[in-house]
């Protein structure tokens, strides 16, 4: 029998118990003090999933306007690396990356060093033909792994992705 899943948003409400003296009795309260003390908030959700920034952010909101707020100022955070970087424990703890299924109905596992190898492969791929950080990369791809793969390259490179999924429909 397998034990059940902690939501996050329980563990994170633990979290602020334990490192920061937050205790709030149900999600409303959590809510109510994540838009009264919105730097306090997005401080502890950057501590709490370990954001990592190779230079250190000056304020958590340094512009206070819609739109052209200014979130982290200072700070470089990468989606792949902060994806990736939990390869190592994925992997030994049995998780698999991605779980997809086809049009036939068969699940298919992609485990955490094949993702990060594949993506490391294309991300290769896309500099040797002269993608660079700030460039666009779009596809047109369905909702499938190469699609998280081609999403992961694209971003580790500072690339910025965008993808339309073509629109399926089961013919009468």
């Amino acid at each position: 029998m397998s034990v059940p899943a902690i939501p996050q948003m329980t563990r994170y409400r633990q979290w602020l118990g334990d490192q920061r003296g937050l205790r709030f009795l149900d999600y409303e309260e959590l809510r109510q003090w994540s838009v009264r003390e919105i730097d306090a908030f997005w401080q502890s959700i950057w501590d709490y999933f370990e954001l990592r920034s190779p230079t250190p952010h000056s304020a958590v909101l340094a512009q206070r306007k819609m739109p052209g707020a200014v979130w982290f100022p200072g700070a470089q955070v990468n989606y792949a690396r902060q994806v990736l970087r939990h390869v190592e424990a994925a992997q030994a703890a049995g998780m698999p990356a991605i779980v997809s299924g086809g049009e036939d109905g068969v699940l298919k596992e992609t485990s955490w060093p094949e993702l990060r190898r594949k993506a490391a492969a294309l991300a290769i791929h896309l500099k040797a033909h002269g993608v660079r950080s700030g460039d666009r990369v779009a596809a047109y791809l369905p909702n499938i792994p190469e699609t998280i793969i081609a999403f992961l390259a694209t971003a580790s490179i500072g690339a910025v992705w965008s993808v339309c999924a073509p629109i399926w429909r089961r013919r009468p």
